[in-house]
């Protein structure tokens, strides 16, 4: 039953912790905007750098961007708030159930993967080479969440007392 909290637990504060960022997102609406812009516009990547052509200095691209990336981390919300609740519904069930539950909190901790790996550090980070900014490089906060979202589902998946 420790082990069942544990995982239930883990998947809430991944489910808390990307809502918030999903709704700093709101809020805050134009610093973090400002961050996705110089991202895409690579205007403080390395000076004659030869990809320049990849830069998206469109306001409307920018806007869309900004957006599909809340959004993302909207639906990755979610989708772990569906799987702590499943969880958490199905923590005095036999295994089987809590295995079967533990469906819904894999798919939102992947979407939660997915966001960080493709949106942050690689199409930021490689394609439009944030990592050569020292002012808008988020390289290091999405590796952050990459690990602990993975911690998690890696926790997440392993077996307790002989069952998934």
């Amino acid at each position: 039953m420790i082990l069942r909290i544990a995982k239930t637990s883990l998947v809430f504060a991944v489910a808390l912790y990307l809502t918030l960022i999903a709704v700093n997102n709101v809020a805050d609406y134009d610093s973090n905007y400002q961050f996705v812009r110089h991202v895409l516009m690579m205007d403080s990547t390395f000076p004659g750098n030869a990809l320049m052509w990849r830069a998206l200095n469109s306001p409307a691209w920018h806007t869309v961007c900004y957006w599909a990336i809340t959004v993302w981390e909207f639906v990755a919300a979610l989708l772990c708030w569906w799987g702590t609740l499943r969880l958490a519904k199905s923590l005095k069930k036999d295994p089987s159930e809590f295995r079967e539950a533990k469906n819904a909190a894999s798919v939102g901790l992947t979407v939660g993967l997915l966001l960080f790996l493709v949106a942050f550090l690689i199409v930021g980070g490689e394609w439009f080479l944030m990592w050569q900014s020292k002012t808008w490089n988020g390289q290091q906060p999405a590796l952050r969440m990459l690990a602990i979202i993975g911690i998690v589902l890696l926790f997440l998946v392993q077996r307790e007392d002989g069952s998934q």
